[in-house]
């Protein structure tokens, strides 16, 4: 499903996002002359994971030696990042749920779409139009629209 050129039908929504920014585009044109609005920015700071922990990394003592090994610390940016697409993706099954949308385009980077397919929802998956494996959050929206439509 991934490609540009994608059909933006009227009311489709286009999702832009990576791990830290989400963009909530409307197309309030139609498929022959498509206008895309946003209408929702969903950000969240995620400094990297040296500001977010506070300690060293954990030790552990085995039991049957004398041996001790370094516990691997946790990468507190990937795990915010990931629930942060969690919550868009929560976000957009509300939005099916009530009618706000009858189809999606999701335009991410190949390592924010392997984190959301997993958590498409029934709703998400019959809407779903493509998946753009894309970076194009930073863009403007008239450029996003130029790279979908052509």
């Amino acid at each position: 499903m991934s490609h540009l050129g994608t059909k933006l039908d009227a009311g489709a929504w286009v999702v832009v996002c990576d791990g830290r920014k989400a963009l909530l585009l409307a197309n309030i044109g139609d498929e022959l002359y498509p206008n895309l609005r946003t209408f929702e920015v969903h950000e969240q700071e995620n400094p990297p994971t040296s500001q977010q922990g506070s300690d060293a990394p954990g030790r552990v003592h085995e039991s049957a030696t004398a041996a001790r090994s370094a516990v691997e610390t946790t990468d507190w940016h990937d795990q915010a990042e990931r629930a942060f697409l969690r919550r868009i993706v929560a976000r957009l099954d509300k939005a099916l749920q009530a009618g706000e949308t009858h189809a999606l385009i999701i335009v991410a980077p190949p390592r924010a779409l392997g984190v959301i397919r997993p958590l498409y929802t029934h709703a998400i998956s019959r809407a779903l139009a493509a998946e753009v494996d894309r970076d194009l959050v930073r863009l403007p929206v008239y450029e996003i629209e130029k790279m979908l439509a052509a």
